[in-house]
This record gives structure tokens, C-alpha cells and sequence, in this order.
């Protein structure tokens, strides 16, 4: 589907899918369809803490590993939770030296505070929003940013040329993660799109939106191709898509 509605190429999400954790299946699918894995997600979501291995460090050893015969150029990673206590106090100084391994880029993702009514929750350390912290490389999520209510254009100053990958999508600050097409919320997509047309930003920009309320392929396919035309016309011919 993302060849033929043109998209410049993919990030594979590993997941409880065992096709997503194989890097043989997926080199013959980007072989097949034309389409290049340009980054690697880690699976490092709650569903996927078994996946691989349950140990972070080794998650991230094969998450690189993957990226780097796959030819990608960004492993996206989310910080530990607060319970991966020993992960969490060596997390800052392991991606630091796992990043001067390779020529692959560890891109730490912002988060967001687990909220349920008037409760929040604190689930993510050192911190869910990883500029409070020293990474050499950012992921900027836009529905995470909804999610968390985060001033998204002083999030995307405070990480600065460390940007080195974006997941494009929209929200409207409800405690769920909604991954909308971007323009169907209240995040600045278009105004982000066109200061990382300009500012000389060298990472991939990849569309993260959730189809699952989608009735029909149909309408999967639009949502798609929405989602695609939105970032190309402001994002312009400067940075990469996918």
C-alpha cells in the first residue's frame, strides 16, 4: 500500500507480528514493493516487552542490528518505564555509547504522562519528554505532544539541530494517544512541517497515523493519501518523506 500511494518509504514498527521481527522477510518485502525501511521503532511499548528479548539492552542491540542491514537510518526508542529501574538510571549514558557504535541514530521519542479522569501518572524515566535530558538525537511525535499537552513549537526549539526524526500525526490533547491525520486536531503540523523545510533538517519525516476506526480498505487508503499530501505540500521537495 505505501508504494502505491506513494510513499518514499516505510518505518517498521517491531511488534507481536512475527513478520516485524523478521529482517529477512522484511528486506524481501522492501525488495518486492520498491519500498525502503528507512527507521526501526524498538519494541519497547507494553505489549511488546517480550518481543525479541526481555531484557531493554538487548531490544536495542537487535533493533540496531536490524536497522543496520536493513539500511535505516533512525532506530526510534521510547524512554524506559519508571518500573526498568536499572534500564532507566543507565538509559541517558547506554544510548549515548550504543550511538557511538554505529552510524545508525538512537532518537530518543517524547511521551507523554499516563492520565485516567482527574489522575496522572508519571510512567516513563529519566522523563517522558527527553529534552529534559541529553540525548544526541530526538524523535518529535506530534499526537504525543497532543497527549501530553505540550507546547509542541518550544518542545521542537528545546530539541534544535538534535532532531533527527519526526512522526507526523495529530490530536486533539485527549489522554489517548489518537494518532489523527495531521490537520484533524489542534497540533501546529503544518507550522512544524514548514520550519523543518527550512532549517536544514536531515532526518525522515513519517506519517504515524491510526486507520483502525477506517470502515473499508478504501477509506484506509484515503486516510493514507491525506495524511501524505498534507506533509508533502508543507514539508515541500527540502526533507525527506515517508
Amino acid at each position: 500500500m505505501a508504494g502505491r500511494l506513494g510513499y518514499d518509504g516505510v518505518e517498521i514498527m517491531v511488534w507481536t507480528d512475527p513478520v516485524s521481527q523478521d529482517v529477512e522477510a522484511l528486506r524481501r518485502l522492501a525488495d518486492q514493493h520498491g519500498v525502503p525501511v528507512l527507521a526501526v521503532h524498538a519494541p519497547c511499548l507494553l505489549i511488546t516487552q517480550r518481543v525479541w528479548s526481555t531484557d531493554p539492552w538487548t531490544k536495542l542491540q537487535r533493533a540496531r542490528s536490524a536497522a543496520e542491514r536493513l539500511g535505516a537510518a533512525t532506530v526510534v526508542v521510547h524512554p524506559p518505564f519508571r518500573w526498568q529501574r536499572g534500564y532507566a538510571r543507565a538509559f541517558v549514558d547506554g544510548v549515548w555509547r550504543m550511538a557511538g557504535e554505529t552510524d545508525v541514530r538512537f532518537a530518543v521519542e517524547n511521551m507523554y504522562p499516563w492520565r485516567y479522569r482527574d489522575r496522572e501518572m508519571q510512567a516513563y524515566a529519566p522523563d517522558w519528554d527527553p529534552t529534559n535530558d541529553d540525548y544526541r538525537h530526538f524523535t518529535i511525535d506530534l499526537s504525543h505532544t497532543a497527549t501530553s499537552r505540550t507546547d509542541t513549537l518550544a518542545m521542537l526549539d528545546r530539541m534544535g539541530d538534535r532532531l533527527g526524526h519526526v512522526h507526523i500525526a495529530d490530536g486533539n490533547g485527549s489522554a489517548k494517544d489518537e494518532h489523527l491525520v495531521p490537520g484533524r486536531g489542534t497540533q501546529p503540523c503544518a507550522e512544524v512541517l514548514g520550519h523543518l523545510a527550512t532549517s536544514g533538517f536531515d532526518g525522515h519525516v513519517v506519517v504515524e497515523v491510526n486507520t483502525r476506526r477506517a470502515m473499508s480498505s478504501a477509506e484506509r487508503e484515503a486516510d493514507l493519501a491525506e495524511a501524505l499530501a498534507f506533509t508533502r505540500l508543507h514539508l515541500g521537495a527540502t526533507a525527506h518523506r515517508s
